[in-house]
């Protein structure tokens, strides 16, 4: 009987908890605001910029716009942290490589958490394009070993480390 009372209690106290956590607003990024933000980023340089970080009860999540011109190559990266990645291409086709490893890694910057080398060995290469997602977890090795064209694409990052600033 007093087993019941107390798992009574219990799940009372967790209801009664729960209805006290406020219940947080939802963010819209529009298409609008998409293509409206891709268009505006400068076409001679790879750009990764946020478009709207919010806070979700506890972390951050980021969504960010990328063009990535043909004519730029950049090197393979790697983030030491948790953040994974989720990207959606919204234009252009390319081949993605991911896991393995980055011989010679080097920091982007001084003090930088992301990794860089000039390839990946013994990654996994895919062709990627328009309507593609690809999931990369934290500290997985990643890199656009070509490109067809130039690509635009969508980065999503749930970030529980809350390393992300809010915008």
């Amino acid at each position: 009987m007093l087993k019941s009372i107390v798992g009574v209690f219990v799940l009372l106290l967790a209801l009664s908890s729960a209805a006290q956590t406020p219940v947080l607003p939802s963010t819209a990024v529009t298409s609008g605001d998409i293509q409206s933000f891709i268009n505006a980023l400068p076409r001679n340089a790879v750009s990764d910029k946020a478009i709207r970080i919010v806070d979700v009860g506890g972390y951050h999540v980021g969504v960010y716009g990328v063009f990535r011109p043909k004519i730029i190559h950049q090197e393979a990266n790697l983030h030491e942290t948790k953040v994974s990645e989720i990207y959606y291409i919204l234009e252009g086709n390319a081949t993605m490589v991911t896991g393995g490893t980055l011989p010679d890694p080097k920091p982007l910057s001084p003090g930088s958490t992301t990794m860089q080398s000039s390839r990946i060995d013994n990654g996994v290469s895919r062709k990627v394009s328009k309507g593609d997602v690809i999931i990369i977890p934290g500290r997985t090795p990643h890199w656009f070993s070509s490109q067809d064209g130039d690509l635009s694409y969508l980065i999503f990052r749930p970030d529980p480390e809350g390393k992300l600033a809010l915008k």
